[in-house]
């Protein structure tokens, strides 16, 4: 497979850097941003040294189709990801901003996951068994069906939040404890809008073969406008499911990471910094299973 040059980091130098997260670079034009989405790839919280080829491309192009597509439900933070629209002096950067940027709104972020849920797997799976073995289905306010095997659907969708932590790993919390974190008002609004969305988009990608079990969503406000920022239903930010082998009562293949993360698994690695190097192998599968996903979902 021909791959493409992976952009692992960028130096925009007209701009300051306004953060730099796991895959994205962002940088500050003042009320706006500048999103990059690099070729970065993390596991386990820890950037992997080698990124894959045309991720960001990926993550990106399939945000802009999202974020059109939920238009009618919540406003979102896109300003443009045309090129041409930027100012003048980006346009020298097109070989690296086309494709896997975007401007966007500075809105002020809520500093919470958004995670609708509508399949167990995961982590809520985990904290379910952990409770099945002290005689409880309940897990942070919802009691779940003592026949519920890894992987089924769930009656209908459910949302729970987790709090952002800056380093580490999220901490998911009782709907009750987000209200303590953000506000009855905005609690309100975060729940209301991800289902919506969670319900809206997993019905289109069901006819189209692919299960979102579930996904993550982040929110902001600018000007007292409630919108929907960063990235969007992306094999990033969601479990992806081919729906020609699902199969509940065990964990399911996917789109996402899951790929990389049980490569990383089967390795004599602690989980910290520095991270192991990726294979070929496993860099062009993973290239291919982020493309498919994209081409499935977008058409594209």
């Amino acid at each position: 497979m021909l791959m493409e040059k992976e952009v692992l980091q960028t130096d925009i130098k007209e701009y300051p850097l306004f953060s730099r997260g796991k895959v994205r670079d962002v940088y500050d034009l003042g009320d706006k941003l500048l999103i990059i989405a690099s070729d970065r790839i993390s596991a386990f919280d820890v950037v992997l040294p080698n990124g894959i080829p045309g991720k960001g491309r990926v993550l990106t192009q399939m945000s802009l189709f999202w974020f059109d597509f939920l238009k009618d439900i919540v406003d979102t933070h896109l300003v443009t990801a045309n090129v041409e629209e930027y100012p003048d002096d980006l346009k020298k950067h097109r070989d690296t901003l086309d494709g896997r940027s975007m401007i966007v709104i500075k809105a002020k972020r809520i500093d919470a996951e958004c995670i609708v849920r509508g399949y167990i797997s995961g982590s809520m799976w985990k904290e379910l068994v952990r409770a099945r073995k002290n005689g409880s289905n309940e897990v942070h306010g919802f009691d779940f069906s003592p026949d519920l095997k890894e992987s089924d659907q769930l009656p209908e969708p459910i949302f729970t939040p987790s709090t952002k932590a800056e380093e580490g790993h999220d901490e998911n919390v009782s709907f009750e404890r987000f209200v303590q974190y953000v506000g009855q008002q905005t609690a309100e609004l975060c729940r209301q809008k991800s289902i919506a969305i969670y319900s809206k988009a997993s019905d289109y990608a069901r006819k189209n073969g692919i299960i979102i079990a579930d996904t993550k969503f982040e929110f902001g406000y600018k000007d007292n406008n409630f919108m929907l920022i960063d990235e969007v239903l992306s094999p990033d930010s969601s479990r992806f499911w081919p729906l020609d082998q699902y199969s509940p009562g065990k964990s399911q293949r996917s789109f996402d990471k899951q790929f990389i993360r049980d490569y990383l698994s089967g390795l004599d690695w602690d989980k910290t910094a520095p991270g192991p190097k990726l294979p070929e192998e496993i860099i062009e599968k993973s290239a291919a299973k982020y493309k498919e996903a994209a081409r499935l979902l977008t058409g594209k």
